[in-house]
């Protein structure tokens, strides 16, 4: 083989041509961090094409400052997110950190300056915790460096923080407290029984009790608490006799009762307060509300709430007062997706973070009022770049809802879906974007990349939220467990006959994209529905359950076995090899684009090694794609922008057909 060298659109590739049957071609950019195979070149016109798309910003709120007058904001100036202060409305962002990598959560400490973040290294997910005084920049890390750590809170005093880690075995998610002004101080003070998760939500007031998080399953999280003088663990809310989801944010003014959200006796989620002893029962708060609460946020003085709902994939935010259990909407923020409720140490403002259709991430502050239901404006702090594109003129996305193969109740089912259509009548090639999770949602979120398809490609986009989606209630998250995993992609089946029935949308073009168990979804799809497909995207994807499950990461091996099946039982075992991509390839007639991270803790690159060389057995055109400093994902962005350079290149070619 002989290597050739050229510098293409500023970048440096690294050819190597394989003179084989195959005729595998390799080449490496950046660095010779990101790996493609048999990936054509990009042309400059694409390159310019997509250039402003790939220059869009967001900047998200983490934490406030002490004197509450200034914000901490995750944004990118560079190649990844770093933490950046804002000091008033509209204000310049100062950046405060400069890492290679992204950083993560920020939480300040109480009445205190210094903040504790988590970072990575490569898109491994072993999460390290960093000390960082935001005056002069400087960072100290905590951890030892090799463990996978996360979940931190401070206790009230802001003298110690509890936080997860996977240190003592690497397989097991503990609590472990820490001050953080002496690292060595760091030692276990629960050790998780399982490999279900156990996260520390809260410090009682006197710091000899924290509320802890377990999780196992999307349907199954527990609520404890853990006594630090004893190391006794009380069950309050959840457990083998009362499977339900159930999440703590907080004790209550007095400290013998806690709030949190749970679906017991539901079908949606719901706020509950409930007394801090065992065996007592969840007091529902918000009764009146037909849809699940998301996040939920107690005040400082404990008088109030904020919280957030998600109404079919909206969001709308309440307050809540603590005292009479009264609330109301919130009617001066945007309709969009809100995160992140956060209030100020005064309890004057309540920050968030507001995405929508239109407009990336940005904070937001809303001023409150004195009694716990009032507020005043909705100021916004950030404004983000979006790459000199006129937003004004995005195509938001219309939801539909399409029938399936199954009946409900007598009446054929039916799935929602978001369909973003380009200018002009049709008929328009069609992107399935099928999300992970498998229990995510897709919501109308801003999206620059669905916005630069239709734009670039002329393609409609469809976004279903097949049975196991979550934000329809907990019967609807349950109809893809166990041995109904295929009924999920059945409902892909009944998504593209529906997409035949629509004058606007061409049925002989479609094309399916989707990364992690969305990539699981493409991959079946693919073997399903050849003789409906012209293309596919695989970005991270599973492709057979029981190599998944092997090989995923030791700390969330038995997470994944709550939702998928335990591959050790043979009747499950022989199913999951059954539905397995990976052993129909030979049902797949259609060229694929499979992008991978090579430091996936979650799915592991082998899930993409592997179907990558049986498609190619079978003599089909496959465009691969391994990022070797990257993960779950890219999270730089020189890797994703010719990820996404090339995912358009693949749909002109495969899909479109330019």
């Amino acid at each position: 083989m002989r290597p050739i060298q050229l510098i293409f659109s500023g970048v440096v590739f690294l050819f190597i041509s394989h003179i084989s049957a195959a005729e595998t071609v390799v080449r490496t950019a950046n660095n010779g961090n990101l790996v493609m195979e048999d990936v054509p070149l990009i042309s400059a016109q694409i390159v310019e094409d997509l250039r402003r798309y790939q220059n869009v910003r967001s900047a998200g709120f983490r934490e406030w400052s002490k004197d509450g007058q200034s914000m901490y904001v995750s944004t990118r100036f560079g190649d990844v997110s770093q933490i950046h202060r804002v000091d008033m409305p509209g204000g310049a962002r100062h950046q405060i950190t400069f890492f290679d990598e992204p950083v993560g959560g920020v939480n300040r400490e109480p009445g205190g300056t210094n903040v504790i973040f988590t970072r990575d290294a490569g898109g491994s997910e072993f999460s390290q915790i960093f000390l960082l005084d935001p005056i002069d920049g400087a960072t100290t890390m905590l951890t030892d460096g090799e463990s996978r750590n996360g979940g931190a809170t401070w206790d009230r005093d802001g003298r110690r923080i509890a936080y997860s880690s996977t240190r003592r075995n690497g397989a097991s998610n503990d609590v472990w407290l820490m001050d953080p002004e002496d690292p060595d101080s760091a030692k276990v003070v629960l050790e998780a029984p399982d490999g279900t998760y156990w996260n520390p939500t809260e410090f009682s007031a006197s710091g000899s009790k924290v509320l802890i998080s377990n999780y196992v399953s999307i349907a199954d999280s527990r609520i404890n608490l853990l006594d630090l003088d004893t190391g006794a663990v009380t069950l309050l809310a959840g457990g083998i006799d009362n499977r339900s989801a159930n999440y703590p944010f907080a004790f209550d003014e007095e400290n013998d009762g806690i709030w949190y959200i749970t679906d017991q006796g539901s079908e949606f989620r719901q706020l509950a307060w409930q007394s801090a002893e065992a065996g007592a029962s969840a007091e529902i708060v918000t009764t009146g509300i037909a849809w699940d609460v998301g996040g939920a946020e107690l005040s400082n003085d404990r008088s109030r709430i904020a919280f957030t709902v998600n109404e079919g994939g909206t969001s709308r935010v309440y307050l809540f007062d603590t005292e009479t259990r009264e609330y109301r909407s919130v009617d001066v923020i945007p309709t969009g997706l809100v995160f992140g409720l956060t209030f100020s140490p005064d309890d004057s403002k309540l920050a968030m973070t507001v995405n929508s259709a239109k407009t990336p991430s940005d904070a937001f502050v809303l001023d409150l009022g004195v009694a716990p239901l009032d507020h005043g404006e909705l100021t916004r702090w950030t404004t983000s770049e979006v790459g000199g594109l006129d937003t004004t003129q995005f195509r938001a996305p219309e939801l539909v809802n399409f029938p399936t193969f199954d009946e409900v109740e007598g009446k054929r089912r039916h799935i929602p879906a978001w369909v973003y259509k380009p200018p002009g009548k049709g008929p328009f090639p069609v992107v399935v974007s099928i999300h992970g999770g498998p229990e995510g949602q897709t919501r109308p979120r801003f999206s620059s990349t669905y916005q630069m398809w239709m734009d670039k490609l002329g393609v409609a986009v469809v976004l279903p939220n097949v049975r196991g989606s979550s934000g329809y209630g907990k019967n609807y998250l349950s109809l893809d467990n166990g041995f109904n995993r295929e009924d999920t992609v059945k409902d892909i089946g009944a998504l593209l006959d529906w997409i035949g029935t629509q004058d606007d949308l061409d049925a002989d073009r479609i094309a399916v994209f989707g990364g992690s168990y969305g990539g699981y979804m493409v991959l079946a799809s693919a073997f399903h529905f050849s003789d409906k497909l012209k293309a596919a995207v695989d970005i991270v994807g599973i492709s057979n359950f029981v190599t998944f499950l092997e090989n995923t990461q030791d700390y969330r091996r038995d997470l994944r076995r709550a939702e998928y099946g335990d591959e050790r039982d043979p009747a499950m075992r022989a199913y999951l090899e059954e539905i397995a991509p990976l052993n129909n390839v030979d049902k797949i007639d259609i060229p694929m684009l499979i992008v991978q991270g090579e430091n996936d803790p979650r799915v592991p690159v082998t899930e993409s090694a592997q179907v990558v060389t049986a498609l190619r057995e079978q003599g089909l055109t496959v465009w691969y794609m391994n990022a070797l400093n990257e993960g779950h994902g890219y999270r730089k962005k020189e890797n994703r922008d010719i990820y996404q350079q090339a995912t358009v290149r693949f749909f002109q070619e495969h899909l479109v057909g330019e």
